[in-house]
């Protein structure tokens, strides 16, 4: 359950939750909205999560054929 709530739970939160919160927000970094940041650094840290749920839970189960 924790595998899913890090690789699923917490990207869908951030994405898809909090996007109208950040939204209201006004800050630019060299011209580019928060907004989008936002987005692009969660396309990043989805892969991060992703292979921290690889890396604690699946590394060392032995592979099935």
């Amino acid at each position: 359950m924790l595998r899913a709530a890090i690789g699923l739970g917490i990207p869908f939160t951030a994405v898809v939750l909090l996007l109208p919160y950040i939204n209201t927000f006004d800050f630019t970094f060299l011209n580019i909205p928060f907004l989008y940041l936002w987005m692009f650094s969660w396309l990043i840290l989805t892969s991060v999560c992703l292979c921290s749920c690889w890396w604690f839970f699946d590394r060392h189960r032995p592979e099935e054929h």
